[in-house]
């Protein structure tokens, strides 16, 4: 069975389309800034008409580099996920997104509550662990609802607690921030759903660390990124 072109019936190219949806995902950038910058390349569209690409093609590409962190994490020994949830407020209502990342800082996983009970502990933590697979070690803050669903699903001497042991998590969610504050905050729940698992793949698709090694090795990964990330605007 042949796969069917998403992009059929599309007057602009691909490639237009696939730059447009990661600028706009991938740097603090408003509807119209991403119009702008487009316009200033020749390419004349709407605001609107990124919001719509946005919203085709933006969980579709995610989900592809999603597949691939996935399947690469299954073939390997899962050493730590540090875990941690960001208060987020929809129509002056406070959110829970929970996010876990593993020990190289990626996210791999958004999920919104609206409480933040051992339920909904329980529920992001089977989410998490069905896809990606079991961690060696779980580092969390003190909540309780971490600890009441680690020893429901059997996990609680892998489990870890401490005040400075989730640095990690916590600036992580520095980029998310940022965009929470370009975006002037969400509307409705599905909205951040949406947009936090897209926002999380895409970060994680050109997380290069560069301060862990050479300025040459940096812009070798940094190329294959970009290679990888064309290679999902082809049809």
């Amino acid at each position: 069975m042949t796969k069917c072109d998403p992009f059929k019936y599309f007057h602009c190219s691909p490639e237009v389309i696939l730059l447009a949806v990661m600028l706009y995902v991938r740097f603090p950038l408003s509807l119209r800034n991403v119009e702008d910058l487009l316009h200033e390349r020749g390419i004349d569209i709407s605001h609107e008409t990124v919001r719509f690409w946005w919203n085709r093609f933006g969980p579709m590409f995610a989900s592809e580099i999603r597949r691939k962190q996935a399947s690469r994490m299954r073939a390997y020994s899962n050493w730590q996920w540090d875990l941690d949830e960001v208060f987020v407020k929809i129509n002056g209502k406070t959110h829970y997104l929970w996010r876990p990342v593993d020990h190289e800082a990626e996210v791999l996983e958004s999920y919104v509550t609206k409480r933040r009970n051992r339920r909904a502990a329980l529920k992001f933590l089977r989410k998490s662990m069905k896809r990606y697979g079991s961690p060696q070690v779980i580092v969390t803050d003190k909540l309780r609802s971490y600890g009441a669903a680690m020893k429901q699903i059997g996990n609680s001497q892998k489990h870890e607690t401490g005040r400075w042991l989730n640095n990690r998590i916590e600036n992580s969610h520095l980029p998310f921030r940022r965009r929470e504050w370009a975006m002037q905050r969400f509307r409705r729940i599905r909205s951040l759903q949406k947009f936090a698992a897209v926002h999380s793949s895409v970060c994680n698709h050109f997380n290069q660390e560069r301060h862990l090694y050479s300025r040459d090795n940096f812009k070798l990964n940094r190329a294959a990124a970009l290679t990888e990330r064309r290679a999902l605007g082809a049809a």
